[in-house]
């Protein structure tokens, strides 16, 4: 089954509504009301729709409306709405009086959609940084607990048991103090066994040849 149009579009004024236009529609609803929407335009004498002369009683014609600025308190009461009932912009409007759903309409996606996101970005951003800076260990080091002292002592005594002081060299002065033990120890023909080695070998030499 098809629906039937609700007015006959041949012939139809379409466009911006001059004010002549909503001056005749504006006497027509003062004088008779605006019971029928469908049956309006012919009743008044317009080249219109019934839809486009409803939609442009309520939304800029009637004597109800409020216009200008939308205060803070219809700001929250439009968020408050929105977040219950969605995109339900007539319900909302009901709430709101003289404001149209379409004038809310637009103002959500406008203003208060963009200001809302830009909020939860931020509060996203705030909330994870803070979570950051709480995850990251505190460390803090007293230099003078018995601890601290405990653990430098004991490792110096490491390192001094690792590393001992080297030994003199006899005739030819003292190793450096930053060689290690370890080093000393390990190689298999030191400074120390050298030297020993060439007065050994003077000492035989010297000897034989008496």
């Amino acid at each position: 089954m098809v629906k039937t149009p609700c007015c006959e579009s041949m012939g139809l004024k379409k466009g911006p509504w001059t004010p002549e236009e909503d001056q005749i529609l504006i006497s027509h609803i003062q004088q008779y009301g605006h019971g029928n929407w469908r049956a309006l335009p012919k009743q008044a004498g317009l080249l219109r729709c019934g839809k486009s002369c409803r939609l442009r009683w309520i939304n800029y014609l009637r004597p109800d409306i409020k216009r200008g600025r939308f205060s803070k308190e219809e700001e929250e009461t439009i968020v408050k709405l929105h977040a219950v009932l969605g995109n339900r912009w007539a319900s909302i409007a009901t709430r709101l009086p003289g404001r149209t759903d379409n004038e809310i309409k637009n103002f959500w996606h406008t203003h208060l959609k963009k200001r809302i996101e830009r909020s939860q970005l931020q509060l996203g951003y705030e909330a994870s940084s803070a979570g950051t800076l709480m995850d990251m260990p505190q460390v803090v080091v007293d230099a003078t607990s018995s601890t601290v002292k405990g653990k430098l002592l004991a490792n110096d005594s490491l390192l001094s048991r690792k590393y001992p002081p080297a030994a003199g060299l006899g005739f030819y002065g003292t190793a450096s103090s930053d060689i290690s033990g370890d080093i000393i120890g390990n190689n298999s023909r030191s400074v120390i066994g050298d030297e020993m080695e060439f007065w050994y070998n003077m000492f035989m030499n010297s000897h034989h040849k008496m």
